[in-house]
């Protein structure tokens, strides 16, 4: 009795119908969709305020660097800036280094 069990078993696996390729694909579709949405595209958009306010960095204006350092721009380079924080103390940092701009001073 046991085994009429089991072969009447394979018997409806085997009759199911075949599921379409894209039916299968559709769970790693809809995964990379999500990921797109909540990871991808908000990391995008950061990464593209970060490189503009990088670029509009002028003289003045206080910032920290993602070290944690605290300055005021003193002198803006093609890829990097001199930081004054504090009397006659002056360091250059890359641009990409700067992490916040704190305000923005007309100068």
């Amino acid at each position: 009795m046991l085994t009429a069990y089991a072969q009447g078993v394979a018997q409806t696996a085997t009759k199911s119908p075949a599921q379409s390729p894209l039916i299968s694909l559709m769970p790693i579709v809809l995964i990379f969709i999500v990921f797109y949405f909540l990871l991808i595209k908000p990391q995008k958009k950061a990464q593209n305020a970060h490189k503009k306010m990088v670029s509009e960095l002028k003289k003045n204006d206080e910032v920290v660097t993602s070290g944690g350092i605290h300055g005021t721009i003193t002198n803006v380079k093609e890829d990097s800036v001199v930081l004054k924080i504090d009397d006659n103390v002056k360091i250059e940092v890359q641009k990409s280094a700067i992490g916040i701009l704190k305000k923005s001073r007309q100068g």
